[in-house]
């Protein structure tokens, strides 16, 4: 672990990204220290006005503060990706390693129903299924983490297949360790960092997903502050006031690239055989043979 930590502390890349998903984080956590107004009152005097000292990103159709709501917003849009995240990593994870280590009929069960939901397309099934259970963001969750752990199953079981037919597994087996014990021991601390890449970038991939519902109707409803709820609500205003979609996008695009790009330097730190090089001013990843 401490060859790991560092090895991240030379990372530059990755010290600059995770500096900003912390900042990225902590905003929404001091809103009410931020936030110069109140995100959800209304002020129809000052309804629809450009960016100012006092509303520096401009004021919606009814007054409110866009940058307020913006730092308000990050509250419900991050809490419901971290949720979905974890919840789904939870159960993609867990069905993943016991589809991996005891195979049989056990695996095969997994696996298809895994690839049976995979084929579902993902968003139009999420869709769906909120339209009947109605908008929410409790059934938005719901909605989310019945698709979105299929990847990290996958994942996970790969990993488990590759570990298990490792030295150290087989020396524990003949040990007379059980199989719980190997498991919590031997496999999961050697897969999980693999697997917190996919987590990481995960995030930005929910909250992609979250902001379609919303932008839809289908997640936050009024008056919540939400990301992809401002969109839906700008959308209406774009050629008389297309900071209200502007400023919405824009933070969504900036999470999105730097949990990615979080994700991408903590891969490169994770994987040995995967390293960058710099020439011609632009880099270039290259895979590095396996007898070098």
């Amino acid at each position: 672990m401490s060859f790991y930590v560092k090895k991240a502390i030379r990372n530059k890349e990755f010290m600059i990204m995770l500096a900003a998903a912390v900042i990225l984080i902590l905003i929404p956590i001091f809103a009410p220290v931020l936030a110069p107004h109140d995100p959800i009152e209304n002020d129809y005097a000052n309804a629809m006005i450009p960016g100012n000292k006092e509303y520096p990103f401009g004021t919606d159709q009814i007054g409110r503060c866009i940058l307020s709501r913006l730092i308000w917003g990050g509250r419900t849009s991050l809490l419901i990706v971290f949720l979905v995240v974890g919840i789904v990593a939870v159960i993609g994870i867990i069905l993943g390693i016991v589809a991996g280590f005891f195979g049989g009929w056990v695996d095969m069960l997994i696996t298809r129903f895994t690839d049976i939901v995979m084929a579902l397309p993902a968003m139009v099934f999420v869709i769906a299924l909120v339209s009947v259970l109605g908008p929410s963001l409790k059934n938005t969750i719901i909605a989310m983490s019945l698709v979105g752990w299929t990847e990290y199953c996958r994942v996970s079981r790969a990993l488990v297949l590759a570990e298990k037919e490792s030295a150290y597994v087989q020396e524990a087996r003949l040990g007379g360790l059980n199989r719980f014990h190997i498991i919590k021991r031997n496999i999961l601390p050697n897969v999980f960092p693999y697997l917190l890449v996919n987590i990481t970038q995960d995030i930005g991939n929910q909250l992609l997903t979250l902001s379609g519902l919303s932008l839809l109707g289908l997640s936050s409803q009024p008056p919540t502050p939400e990301w992809g709820f401002m969109l839906s609500e700008g959308r209406k205003y774009i050629q008389a006031a297309p900071w209200l979609i502007f400023y919405p996008g824009l933070i969504i695009v900036i999470h999105v690239i730097v949990f990615n790009l979080l994700g991408d330097s903590l891969r490169d730190i994770l994987d040995p055989r995967y390293h960058k090089q710099k020439g011609k001013g632009r880099r270039m990843k290259v895979w590095l043979k396996e007898n070098s």
